[in-house]
């Protein structure tokens, strides 16, 4: 073809609202993808340009067209597992007797000795407001192992079964952050956390052929929500084999997502980074559908649990300072090696006294190793106040907030955290400060649609509408650039995705409706018609 010559477009976007997000905050009406990449965007008629005979041509008629989400935070292999579990989450189960008559339906369903599992249970939810018992489990089967996890993934109630499969007993010692917790006379109660928690889960994960079946199901689920490229942060199990089989997954295209995945573990982060050490394989390998991320560790618990790690107590109690899964030594010696085999390095750090190990560990990284662009990341980074936020900047570390948490859990983290809620997942503070942050929902822990996390992030309201650190509103496009070309530079790819301009890949989504023009409280309402992948129309609702 001569440069003269008019390429020709395999599909046209015309007479809509797109959203570009390149560096001037382009806002034009068409684009023109042609295989896989964008080969131009601008006005509708300068891509009528591109039309050919068999070029597709869809009118936008107005609603927003933008790149592809991309969620900086989110765990792909338990999202999966938990669409074959039992969900909490069902308008069925509103009390725990509800709950008992569904596990009464499943263990007659299952074979006696496999599993039955039960997701996102969450107490104040119940009738009763408690968790279940060990007994009253057992009631229900002692045949088959049960375990339900709460919400937050950081904490799982078991009947009897599960505890001997695991050789839990009331003289077992609590793991390396966690704690297996028995009542006043030193009866196991059944309730596992944190740690204990995650190793119970490692015990009861999914075969290989349920675990593909899963990574396949919660990829449909993503791209209909329009996200077309995540970070993973981990599963329960075998790191190894879940990272093998999203590989093959991604190169087969039964898994539709572009694939960052993280070297972390739900259950043994350490043992894990340690493998993908030994065969040297670090951070950046792969391709564009499926790429090596950080090398990542938990360094505390979850912020509802709640079992955040913080530098004074909590508000909701005077002697909790929450759960610590590593001391500043060992923090230091799994990740400063990690930084100086070329790894990009990352830490779940919620609380803030969590946060500052994570700070400390990548400030002593630089100064034994100094390296620009390393692009190390904080994930969560739940109560950021502004000395820590300073020295984020000072150190060119990444966020990943989680502004959705807002929504769902702010009304217990005014009761937690009192005033500290002004400086959790501070986004505004971080666009003022130029600190980089890129958006996560934590999924399973919350949905996974990202307009939500865009709505919360925007309106910094709880579901209940109540106000939560509302300094920390920002802008509709401020978060859709949280959402699309930040998550492509915590991945070190905003060169080819993140943002719709020439040559680029054609990762791209449309909403029913103009994000910009529907009122901000209704942002949560939008919804996506199209989801394209790669070029490839990979989810449609019209």
């Amino acid at each position: 073809m001569s440069s003269t010559e008019q390429i020709v477009a395999d599909i046209v976007f015309l007479n809509g609202e797109v959203i570009t997000m390149n560096a001037n905050q382009t806002i034009t009406e068409a684009i023109a993808i042609k295989d896989n990449k964008i080969c131009s965007v601008g006005s509708t008629v300068k891509i009528r340009d591109y039309i050919g005979e068999k070029t597709r041509i869809i009118n936008l008629k107005g609603k927003s067209l933008l790149p592809g989400f991309i969620d900086a935070h989110i765990h792909l292999s338990v999202y999966g597992a938990n669409l074959l579990d039992v969900s909490c989450n069902s308008s069925e189960i509103k009390s725990l007797e509800n709950l008992f008559n569904r596990l009464r339906n499943e263990v007659k369903n299952t074979k006696k000795g496999n599993w039955v599992r039960v997701w996102s249970f969450n107490e104040n939810n119940v009738t009763e407001k408690r968790f279940p018992t060990r007994e009253e489990l057992d009631e229900i089967s002692t045949e088959h192992p049960i375990l339900i996890v709460r919400v937050c993934n950081h904490l799982s109630i078991v009947n009897s079964k599960a505890l001997n499969l695991a050789n839990i007993d009331e003289k077992t010692e609590n793991p390396e952050g966690g704690i297996i917790e028995k009542d006043t006379s030193g009866q196991l109660t059944g309730r596992l956390i944190e740690n204990a928690h995650m190793q119970m889960s490692e015990l009861a994960s999914l075969s290989k052929v349920e675990l593909k079946k899963s990574l396949e199901m919660a990829s449909e689920v993503f791209v209909k929500n329009g996200i077309t490229s995540i970070h993973d942060a981990g599963g329960y199990g075998d790191g190894l084999r879940i990272v093998d089989i999203m590989q093959k997954g991604t190169e087969s295209g039964d898994i539709k997502v572009r694939i960052y995945a993280m070297i972390g573990s739900l259950t043994d982060s350490k043992k894990f980074i340690n493998e993908m050490k030994e065969r040297n394989i670090v951070t950046g390998f792969g391709n564009e559908r499926f790429k090596i991320g950080p090398a990542k560790l938990f360094s505390d618990g979850s912020s509802t649990g709640p079992t955040l790690a913080t530098r004074e107590p909590y508000t909701s109690s005077s002697n909790d300072f929450g759960i610590l899964y590593y001391n500043q030594d060992e923090l230091n010696k799994i990740l400063i090696d990690a930084h100086k085999r070329g790894y990009q390095i990352t830490a779940h750090a919620q609380g803030d006294k969590a946060i500052e190990m994570v700070l400390n560990c990548i400030e002593t990284a630089l100064i034994e190793q100094p390296r620009v662009n390393h692009r190390h990341r904080i994930e969560h980074a739940g109560i950021a106040p502004p000395d820590l936020q300073k020295r984020m900047k000072e150190l060119g570390v990444i966020a990943i907030p989680n502004p959705v948490f807002m929504y769902e859990n702010g009304d217990s983290y005014i009761t937690f955290y009192g005033e500290r809620v002004n400086w959790m997942y501070p986004v505004n503070d971080y666009i003022e400060a130029l600190i980089p942050a890129a958006f996560g929902s934590d999924a399973p822990v919350v949905g996974c649609n990202p307009l939500l996390g865009v709505h919360a992030a925007v309106n910094r309201k709880t579901k209940d509408n109540n106000p939560v650190g509302e300094r920390q509103q920002i802008k509709v496009l401020e978060a859709l650039k949280a959402y699309t070309l930040m998550g492509a530079y915590a991945s070190f790819e905003e060169d080819i995705k993140g943002s719709l301009e020439k040559g680029k890949l054609a990762d791209l989504v449309v909403l029913d409706k103009s994000i910009l023009n529907v009122e901000k409280e209704k942002i949560k309402e939008l919804r996506v018609e199209l989801t394209m992948i790669d070029g490839e129309i990979v989810y449609q609702n019209v």
